[in-house]
């Protein structure tokens, strides 16, 4: 009993010393925040049918970190470099070497997702005088410009083992929050998260928990409809998210067989076979500027009745990971997270949430089309210390959005 006690005693102060960084890192200045100005609406329904999504030229770039190349990279400038963008591939495969080298795993570096990210540089950058300060003229895709077509408030029609695996309605906003349950032995490492669909006078519908598994060399988080039961092997458990060993690439699976050797593919198809529901991909800091973290979301393709593209790879070179690194992106859609503006104001980094994010945090984000960034088809934030409200829209389902908003908790090596 003595040996217990002490136990307790000490994940109650590893967990109350983590609290008191949390929030001394959250009062630093700089940091994603949301903003109040009210915008007008766009369309964004009609354009995530199966095809391939190669990005379209914006209007302007605006850098989501304020470093010592901020000047040197912008348009024009004589000095200016080369992106790093195509070597990220090749830092992280060093990193993933050095790291197998070290014998460093999940288990030998104790889960900090508790913990906040890097807060963002507040410094203002040294072309912010040519930079837009606010997103006055941004548009947000809450409201429908028809009156007629105004969105209606999302809530669960069916069978919830269904319901959570469908693509969304069109026209449907599903607001949704995050809780994080830390209490416990082990939870203030490896805490639980439950996913609520807020409905009118504040009532809440359970939809889904997720908690990642303790003894595995990457990340790997399990998804049930019974918050009492995260187990694989579980009759609620409806799918996983599984992270690369920088926790840099997530994948999401939903609750299929995943293929086994010396299976024919007609054979594993019959036997319910795994599909892949999305890629998460973080962009690597390895310069270590300050900033908002940059991600790319790979989802399956819509067809022409909105059904989601069946992608059951048989092997990691049919992936969405490994489709989207070779440019392979018939019948897949890629999205990207909306880039915060820049205010002089606030000295930090906003973006217009509508009301639906209070706090200013690192993990703060829109997911976007780049072709129609003002339809929010996703957006995560905080409201509380351990509260987060998460919504979303057609295409994505309750699984893949609750599963990007577990990536955004995970500790990643080479992004912070």
């Amino acid at each position: 009993m003595t040996s217990v006690n002490l136990r307790q005693q000490k994940l109650e102060q590893q967990r109350q010393i983590m609290e008191q960084k949390m929030r001394q890192k959250r009062q630093t200045p700089g940091m994603v925040q949301a903003s109040d100005v009210r915008t007008v609406s766009a369309k964004g329904q009609n354009g995530f049918q199966s095809r391939s999504t190669s990005a379209t030229n914006r209007g302007r770039e605006l850098h989501g970190y304020d470093g010592p190349l901020q000047y040197t990279m912008a348009p024009g400038n004589p000095d200016s470099v080369i992106s790093q963008q195509l070597n990220n591939h090749l830092h992280e495969e060093d990193l993933e070497y050095q790291m197998e080298t070290l014998s460093l795993s999940a288990d030998d570096h104790p889960d900090m997702e508790d913990e906040e990210s890097t807060p963002i540089s507040p410094q203002t950058p040294d072309n912010a005088v040519n930079q837009s300060v606010g997103p006055a003229s941004e548009s947000a895709g809450f409201v429908s410009i028809n009156p007629e077509e105004r969105e209606r408030e999302g809530d669960v029609e069916g069978n919830l083992e269904s319901f959570v695996l469908e693509p969304g309605c069109q026209r449907v906003h599903y607001k949704c929050r995050i809780t994080r349950d830390r209490k416990g032995m082990d939870r203030g490492l490896y805490p639980t998260y439950f996913l609520h669909l807020e409905r009118d006078y504040g009532k809440k519908v359970f939809l889904l928990a997720g908690r990642k598994r303790k003894k595995s060399a990457t990340s790997n988080y399990l998804i049930s409809t019974d918050p009492t039961d995260l187990s694989r092997g579980g009759e609620s458990y409806v799918g996983k998210l599984r992270s690369n060993l920088l926790g840099t690439h997530f994948t999401v699976y939903d609750n299929g067989l995943s293929p086994r050797r010396g299976e024919s593919r007609e054979d594993w198809k019959k036997n319910s076979a795994r599909q892949e529901l999305a890629a998460i991909v973080y962009e690597t800091n390895v310069l270590g500027f300050k900033g908002p973290r940059k991600m790319t979301v790979i989802l399956p393709g819509m067809t022409q009745d909105h059904k989601r593209v069946q992608i059951s790879p048989q092997d990691q070179h049919e992936s969405l990971l490994e489709c989207w690194r070779n440019k392979t992106m018939d019948n897949l859609i890629e999205l990207h997270n909306k880039t915060p503006v820049w205010n002089d104001d606030t000295q930090s980094y906003v973006l217009n949430f509508h009301g639906r994010v209070t706090q200013a945090s690192v993990k703060n984000f829109q997911i976007v089309h780049d072709s129609d960034v003002d339809y929010i088809v996703m957006q995560f934030g905080r409201v509380a210390e351990d509260v987060f409200t998460m919504d979303y829209r057609y295409p994505m389902c309750a699984v893949q959005a609750f599963a990007i908003a577990l990536s955004s908790f995970d500790s990643k090596l080479a992004c912070e």
